[in-house]
């Protein structure tokens, strides 16, 4: 673990700092530059205006690993809610969704109900699933359930974290089944034996399975990043593609970036994030990597 991380989550997990955040207006202020606000319809508001720029979005009910299946159940209730609106509003999205939140710690089994649940309440709106990857603890479980859905239902899409050494094994077992693999870098702290270690090392993997999804015809590539030699990188190798492929970003992070891919012809959706559990999202984004608090600090001042 960097130093730089050990300062972010440390301070994170202070309650004083955490109360200056999540309690206070100049906190709230800042979250909210990153999350479209605490409810469903706050997030369809920021979701109408994002399509009306010309970009796709993914809607994030925010909520980290529960530990009760009555919590499950209203993380699920929520998320098919989500994708009602979907289909009423006709807003260009879909959902990202988190299975611990849908009890995976708790019970599989009501897990992979759920997901299934999800899955083809989608279908009916015309819309997909993206299962996030969480840390390393549930990756294995998170594949395998991602697997038997695609499967059955055709209309899901996973993502995939660079710095996992297990991913390339991954990307080979999981590209040929469809669906969307949305590739990032990788947001937990995990061991060196789990995961690669220091910027170089993490984005020269990003880059090596980059180069690899992109050769797969049969899903479509979504590339999470916000680093601009990781976009070139992804552009240069895109225009060689003739089947569909599209650029992922969160939500308030560097906006005039995202407005000039859209403008130069790139698919770009747009993770939008919302609820009231966001303060463990926004802590998690920041200690991730240096550049992302770098990209908060200058949205925070004025500067794109």
């Amino acid at each position: 673990m960097s130093l730089f991380t050990r300062v972010v989550m440390a301070g994170a997990r202070n309650p004083v700092i955490s109360r200056a955040v999540t309690k206070t207006v100049p906190g709230r202020a800042l979250a909210h530059l990153f999350v479209a606000g605490d409810d469903l319809p706050s997030a369809l508001s920021a979701a109408e205006t994002l399509n009306g720029k010309g970009m796709l979005v993914s809607l994030d009910l925010l909520g980290e690993e529960v530990h009760d299946l009555a919590t499950a159940e209203v993380a699920l209730d929520g998320y098919l809610a989500a994708i009602d609106e979907l289909a009423r509003t006709g807003i260009d999205g879909n959902v990202s969704i988190k299975l611990t939140q849908l009890g995976l710690s708790v019970d599989r089994g009501f897990a992979q109900a759920a997901l299934d649940r999800l899955a083809v309440a989608a279908l009916g709106a015309a819309t997909t699933v993206t299962i996030d990857m969480e840390d390393s603890r549930f990756t294995k479980a998170t594949v395998d359930l991602y697997e038997a859905a695609q499967k059955q239902h055709g209309n899901l899409g996973i993502c995939l974290q660079a710095y996992l050494r297990r991913t390339p094994a991954d990307l080979e077992r999981l590209a040929p089944l469809g669906g969307h693999i949305r590739l990032c870098k990788g947001a937990y702290v995990e061991p060196d034996a789990v995961a690669h270690q220091g910027t170089a090392s993490v984005d020269a993997a990003f880059a090596s399975l980059l180069e690899r999804l992109m050769s797969f015809a049969e899903c479509r590539p979504a590339i999470a990043t916000h680093d601009s030699d990781l976009i070139e990188l992804a552009s240069r190798l895109g225009d060689k593609r003739t089947e569909p492929w599209e650029y992922q970003m969160l939500y308030g992070v560097r906006p005039q970036l995202q407005e000039q891919l859209v403008s130069d012809g790139h698919a770009l959706r747009i993770y939008v994030p919302y609820g009231s559990d966001w303060y463990p999202y926004l802590t998690r984004r920041m200690a991730e990597r240096p550049a992302n608090t770098i990209f908060f600090v200058r949205a925070l001042i004025g500067r794109k």
